[in-house]
């Protein structure tokens, strides 16, 4: 019970990780209030769609997902974000504006029912003597290994320095001779595509529908909040305080007691630490 239990907690918080990590760099680094983030991952979720409906193989859903998310990513960057960088209460009335349209275009084309997404193998195997299905062992360990690989480039290479130099000042960085404008829509579309790729695995085991973004909408920008901005270790700590909590409490009392504690969670941290457990420096 215990291993299950941990394998679950482990599971959702990876599946958390996912859903946050392209908001993390677009509202982490650019300070774009992205609203349409749920809206990209549900793009993602109905490229398996798409796929399914055409009989082609369910592995065309990731390219598909990252061509159709980087097309609209530089679009919308450059059309809608670029003229508002450095008012976000701006990019946030622009890009809600974005996630209906969006929501609306999906719904008249695809209708606003669910989506008959195939599921995967999640024929279940042993671990540590409990049995648990493949298909989410496999996200927690994929998760795992990006994340670290991610922090390493992010640290170590010559990109990550110039994205950071760009995030802390920018007119400084311009000075300095990097283009701010070029960097920071490739690292707008690396957001986007990085969320469409998370819509892709999760479509097998949960809902596909035009509204499904707005659930993970709140739920990363919970994980922000608590976790703190611009950091790969803010992200980290956030999802495990929210994920934890939210499947903890689920587990012990129900699914709307699960999402109250992350609400008055997320509420206590905007009161007494608003720049989260990890600041960025």
């Amino acid at each position: 019970m215990l291993i299950s239990y941990s394998l679950n907690i482990g599971y959702a918080c990876a599946a958390l990780i996912m859903t946050t990590l392209g908001l993390a760099i677009v509202f982490g680094l650019l300070g774009v209030l992205n609203m349409a983030h749920g809206e990209f991952l549900m793009i993602g979720a109905y490229s398996v769609a798409v796929v399914q409906h055409a009989h082609l193989p369910i592995a065309l859903a990731l390219p598909l997902a990252a061509v159709t998310c980087a097309v609209l990513g530089w679009l919308v960057e450059r059309f809608l974000i670029r003229p508002l960088y450095q008012r976000p209460f701006d990019t946030l009335l622009a890009t809600w504006g974005l996630s209906v349209l969006l929501r609306e275009a999906v719904a008249a084309v695809f209708g606003r029912g669910y989506q008959d997404v195939a599921g995967v193998d999640s024929s279940p195997i042993r671990v540590f003597g409990t049995a648990y299905p493949l298909y989410r062992l496999l996200i927690i360990i994929g998760v795992v290994v990006f994340i670290v690989c991610l922090a390493i480039w992010y640290s170590k290479s010559q990109a990550g320095a110039r994205i950071k130099a760009m995030a802390s000042n920018a007119p400084l960085a311009r000075a300095a001779g990097i283009n701010t404008t070029l960097l920071a829509s490739g690292t707008f579309i690396t957001g986007v595509v990085v969320t469409g790729i998370a819509g892709v695995l999760l479509a097998p085991i949960v809902r596909v529908e035009p509204y499904m973004g707005l659930d993970y909408l709140l739920t990363s920008f919970f994980v922000l909040v608590v976790g703190g901005l611009g950091s790969l270790l803010g992200l980290v700590t956030g999802t495990i305080a929210i994920g934890g909590t939210q499947s903890v409490v689920s587990g012990v009392m129900d699914q709307t007691a699960g999402y109250t504690a992350v609400l008055v969670l997320s509420i206590y941290f905007l009161w007494s630490k608003p720049n989260g457990l990890v600041a960025r420096s």
